[in-house]
């Protein structure tokens, strides 16, 4: 029998090897990363500014109109320099970019390592603050969360110092996440707009030809979408008709509010909505394959939040002559 056996196994001994071959290449290729794995750069700094969060001096729709002193603050934001601090980087025209409130946004794939270098230039207060970050995976040295004894520079950044944390995006990260300050002054840090915008797309997901930060906050007793409150204020969206548009709603701060958006709805929980809830640091998007041109309102659907503030435009326009606009990854995203 012995004998048998041993030559049956001399006999299959190519297919074998052949066989732990193809198992051998399949468990390498299961530990490999994924081809598009980047290494991502974002240098970040907490800077002082002066935010006027009602720069017309006017609500259009009430008539109610505000002095520069009742809607202006002294805080400090997060901002995008080039490499090393050199310099800050320009806001361009899309929301989320390098407004100052939000932040800029840190976008991300799965498979990507996501390097953020912080930089604390608060010489306003004196303030140490930090970078916690919602959605990716990180070691505790990367959490940005003060806690006495436990946490280190990275979770209460003197002035004048710098950390880099270091952030993993995985399956589980894909959506949209917020990134706020979590050091020792976080509540004043928040209140004064310290906060920002995380998007994660999946390693095979497409990119939408444009993409809105929708963030809810209050700021100076104004309900605000991003820093800014009122119509003409707050954020005006742009898109065409046949292009791939996704929203990212977030909310920060004490209370709740609700997205809606005239006109549209999307599939939620295997129904279709066109209003729904956000929380405290919680988040969800919206993903739209436009068709009905218009000036559409988006807002909060808490009436008196609405009322103070939390209310802007988006604008549709008919699709351009000759542009087919439903690739999803054509177009910049926010273009007028």
């Amino acid at each position: 029998m012995s004998t048998r056996l041993g030559a049956k196994i001399r006999q299959n001994t190519p297919a074998l090897r052949r066989l732990l071959l193809v198992v051998g290449v399949v468990f390498a290729l299961s530990l490999a990363p994924p081809a598009h794995a980047r290494t991502v750069h974002y240098w970040i700094a907490a800077v002082p500014e002066t935010w006027n969060v009602v720069p017309s001096g006017q609500d259009p729709i009430s008539g109610r109109t505000f002095t520069p002193e009742e809607t202006t603050m002294q805080t400090v934001l997060y901002r995008k320099f080039t490499r090393g601090w050199g310099r800050q980087l320009p806001n361009r025209f899309f929301s989320g970019d390098n407004d100052g409130i939000p932040g800029p946004t840190i976008r991300a794939r799965v498979g990507d390592t996501v390097l953020v270098h912080f930089k604390n230039l608060d010489t306003a207060f004196g303030r140490p603050h930090s970078m916690h970050f919602h959605g990716f995976r990180y070691r505790f040295s990367s959490d940005g969360s003060f806690i006495p004894g436990e946490s280190g520079i990275g979770a209460a950044v003197p002035p004048g110092e710098s950390v880099t944390y270091r952030l993993q995006a995985v399956p589980s990260s894909v959506g949209v996440w917020p990134y706020h300050d979590h050091g020792p002054a976080m509540q004043a840090s928040i209140g004064g707009g310290m906060y920002g915008a995380i998007s994660i797309r999946g390693a095979r997901e497409r990119r939408p030809t444009r993409e809105f930060v929708v963030f809810f906050a209050n700021h100076l007793g104004l309900h605000t979408v991003n820093g800014r409150a009122f119509v003409g204020n707050t954020p005006t969206f742009r898109a065409r008709v046949g292009e791939l548009v996704q929203f990212n709603v977030l909310a920060i701060g004490e209370e709740f509010h609700t997205f809606h958006l005239h006109g549209h709805r999307w599939r939620f929980a295997d129904e279709f909505i066109d209003n729904r809830t956000v929380g405290p640091a919680e988040s969800f998007r919206v993903r739209i394959r436009e068709d009905v041109p218009g000036a559409w309102l988006y807002h909060c659907h808490v009436e008196f939040h609405q009322a103070n503030g939390m209310i802007g435009l988006y604008r549709v326009a008919r699709r351009a002559a000759g542009r087919a606009g439903t690739s999803g990854g054509a177009g910049v995203a926010g273009r007028p």
